[in-house]
């Protein structure tokens, strides 16, 4: 009877797979090297997709409306970005071209989360989006007695109060915040982003509390530590234990967000905690980016303080503003009177070999998520303030700046990790940009189960490049420069990208939400 049941299920198999090689797919992509980072399969495969879903992947000749051929290229999923900052259409777009299909604002998050998915849903955007409920927007709210609206702009305004940032919370006051989250949660917030490290000044309790609150509800937090610094007392070590204590005591699901530039030099130190924490099974996830420089507002609680320089090893010339390097003067000017324009930081110096080791730690690790903390692209307006840039314009205008990572992050991956220097194999980085980070969410966020797999049934996002030429073109004194290498790039069964060309007028993400 067994054998009988087996027979038939067999043959009912065999039926299926031959219809479907018989039928006509929307989008054929033909003798590419087809990796899944789960299943382990790395061959030359045709794909057949239908809708939004990838319906077969077989060795057999199939046909399709569209043919994509992909001799000589990598056929993968779509790279998954949890930390992303700049949630317009042009940052959608930048990040499109080096093959994510996913982007989410999860450290930072964002509040009312109801009104951003609302807004979000009317930009046209390429690619999937989402965020998480945000701490710092409820702190900034609670302590100037405003509504929290989901934009930059009521973050960046926040820059010069200090009380949200440093004061401890009353009774009333932490109520409200805890108030402000759960209601994040409830309208599906993707979990709590908790941006600690620009509100260092709350209590422990108030942590805790939210770490709480992540485990009743089932979902994890994604925190930016509340300490950078090299030396002790509030050192990186201390906020990095701060966290792991809270999801062992808890249980809650507590991912650690770019360990590469929370901790400075003192990697080899915060590295250890984490692998001690992995060994104990405690539920932590983390992530890092591939670069030296961070990039924050220049306001920032941590450029505060006697000594906050030799704690942090920095000095004016660590400081960029747009492509240039600050001075002493320009550093303490734009802290004063415009305390939330953004600048990038730069920590390490890569053409160190020291400092690169230092980075590449973080990295390589097998258990460390690439995630790219990508920021908004800006502009200097005629009278010399930045701004953000949030029109529609493909490519983005002359002068547009922003860090490299915001448009190579996964690109640089691919081009100097794998390809110039040989750290991990091909495999490998497509497990750390797509897998891995659909992994971290999946628990809680149904969606995910679906994504970061090349697989019959899974959602067709899809990133076709060539593993010869895939590079982030973006530096430091020249960003607005596209990665290329990407030959096609399918969000939702729709193509993104054809030829290695943006198709502007397609609007394929979807909301990712609870």
């Amino acid at each position: 009877m067994n054998f009988l049941r087996f027979s038939l299920v067999f043959a009912s198999f065999f039926l299926i797979s031959e219809a479907s090689i018989g039928q006509e797919f929307d989008i054929v992509i033909k003798n590419g090297r087809v990796i899944d980072p789960e299943s382990g399969l790395d061959a030359v495969r045709n794909v057949g997709v239908n809708g939004g879903t990838i319906a077969i992947i077989t060795q057999q000749d199939i046909s399709g409306k569209e043919t994509i051929d992909a001799s000589g290229k990598v056929v993968s999923p779509g790279f998954i970005d949890l930390h992303a900052h700049g949630q317009n259409i042009g940052d959608y777009r930048m990040q499109a071209m080096q093959g994510v299909t996913t982007m989410l604002e999860l450290e930072s998050g964002i509040l009312p989360v109801a009104g951003w998915y609302e807004a979000q849903a009317k930009k046209n955007l390429p690619l999937n989006y989402g965020a998480a409920a945000g701490w710092t927007y409820a702190r900034i709210a609670t302590f100037s007695d405003t509504e929290p609206e989901p934009t930059v702009a009521y973050f960046q305004d926040a820059q010069k109060d200090s009380e949200w940032k440093m004061n401890l919370a009353s009774p009333d006051q932490m109520d409200q915040i805890l108030n402000y989250v759960q209601q994040g949660l409830d309208e599906g917030g993707l979990g709590i982003g908790i941006n600690a490290g620009y509100a260092p000044g709350y209590g422990s309790k108030e942590y805790y509390a939210l770490a709480e609150m992540a485990a009743k509800n089932g979902v994890a937090t994604y925190t930016h530590v509340r300490y950078a610094s090299n030396m002790e007392p509030k050192s990186s070590f201390e906020a990095v234990k701060e966290l792991i204590a809270n999801a062992a005591i808890t249980g809650a699901h507590m991912h650690i967000c770019h360990i590469n530039s929370t901790s400075l030099k003192d990697i080899d130190a915060t590295m250890e905690l984490i692998h001690n924490a992995f060994e104990q099974d405690i539920n932590i996830t983390v992530g890092a980016y591939p670069y030296g420089a961070a990039s924050t507002v220049i306001g920032a609680a941590m450029f505060s303080g006697d000594g906050w320089q030799e704690r942090m090893g920095s000095t004016a010339n660590n400081f960029q503003l747009g492509t240039e390097r600050m001075t002493e003067e320009q550093v303490e000017d734009y802290q004063k009177n415009k305390p939330g324009t953004f600048i990038t930081w730069h920590f390490l110096d890569e053409s160190n070999p020291e400092d690169l080791a230092l980075l590449d730690k973080s990295v390589l690790d097998p258990r460390v998520v690439i995630e790219s903390d990508e920021m908004f692209w800006m502009f200097f307006d005629d009278q010399g303030e930045v701004e953000n840039y949030e029109g529609d314009a493909w490519p983005l205008p002359e002068g547009s700046f922003s860090h490299p990572r915001s448009n190579g992050t996964f690109a640089k991956i691919l081009r100097s990790y794998v390809r110039e220097r040989n750290l991990m194999t091909l495999g490998e980085a497509i497990r750390k940009i797509s897998l891995m980070p659909a992994q971290t969410l999946e628990d809680f966020v149904p969606q995910m189960k679906k994504k970061g797999r090349l697989q019959e049934g899974m959602d067709a996002d899809i990133v076709v490049f060539d593993p010869n030429t895939i590079a982030d073109m973006g530096t430091y004194e020249k960003p607005n420069q596209p990665a290329i290498g990407v030959q096609s790039l399918l969000v939702n069964g729709q193509l993104v990208i054809v030829d290695g060309q943006l198709k502007i007028d397609v609007a394929a993400g979807k909301p990712i939400r609870r």
